[in-house]
């Protein structure tokens, strides 16, 4: 039938950094979580560690943490699972399906979006098209979330990778990555254009995982500031490895 006959890659708007939990209770689902026995790291390392990054704007492999201990969410229901960093915490009501965020930088969080299973007949994530496609559907789907009406505001954004994999369930899964600056005027009423200067407000890496099952598209979504992806890269990446899609009984 060809990507032009499929429902447009749709996703949930991202959990709002400093808003507050929404007390809405997601549907029962049989759900389950394995620890692992790693020590998370020290928060007022992390807060220390991070503010040191921002506050020196390059990047230092040196700063860099150990390894955190990752979690297992399980969702039988819907049919998916993945690791997590064992200490984030589940916000409710934030728009995904599940929605987990580090509770300490407010802005790195992972969620899981999934397709309609009414209005998508998805094969495989080939439907898609290239990863390369799927990597500016991606990019495109975010920048909208992001729209502002807020005068002088500018968004610089590119796609860093893209690529396939075949993963140990032998589905073949697509990773995107992309990175997305927010730049805003100091005074955007300002009359003399150099009066209004513009400011770096946040720069962020996004990394997708797409895969299909159950004639649904899920995609894992990771999102965390650039300068905190530096030291937590090994992490995250072992969380987008352990994303799978599982077929559900009807």
């Amino acid at each position: 039938s060809g990507i032009n006959s499929l429902p447009p890659l749709t996703m949930a708007r991202p959990f709002p950094p400093n808003s507050s939990d929404s007390t809405r209770s997601l549907p029962h689902r049989n759900l389950s979580t394995k620890a692992f026995a790693v020590p998370r790291r020290k928060a007022m390392t992390l807060i220390l560690t991070t503010s040191i990054f921002s506050g020196i704007g390059f990047h230092e492999t040196a700063f860099a943490q150990p390894s955190v201990g990752l979690r297992e969410y399980i969702d039988s229901f819907d049919g998916y699972s993945f690791k997590y960093p064992q200490n984030w915490i589940q916000v409710r009501g934030a728009g995904a399906d599940i929605f987990f965020r580090d509770p300490y930088v407010l802005d790195e969080n992972v969620s899981v979006e999934l397709s309609s299973p009414s209005s998508s007949k998805y094969k495989s994530v080939e439907d898609l098209g290239a990863p390369e496609e799927a990597g500016k559907k991606v990019l495109k789907q975010y920048l909208t979330e992001f729209m502002s009406t807020r005068l002088g505001v500018r968004r610089e954004s590119s796609v860093l990778s893209t690529s396939s994999r075949i993963a140990d369930d032998r589905r073949m899964y697509y990773q995107v990555e992309v990175n997305i600056k927010s730049y805003a005027n100091n005074n955007e009423l300002a009359v003399m254009p150099g009066d209004r200067v513009a400011r770096l407000e946040w720069d962020r890496r996004y990394l997708s995982v797409l895969g299909v099952e159950n004639n649904q598209l899920y995609e894992l979504r990771l999102q965390t500031p650039e300068n905190v992806f530096v030291e937590e890269e090994y992490d995250l990446r072992q969380v987008m490895d352990s994303f799978r899609v599982n077929k559900v009984s009807a």
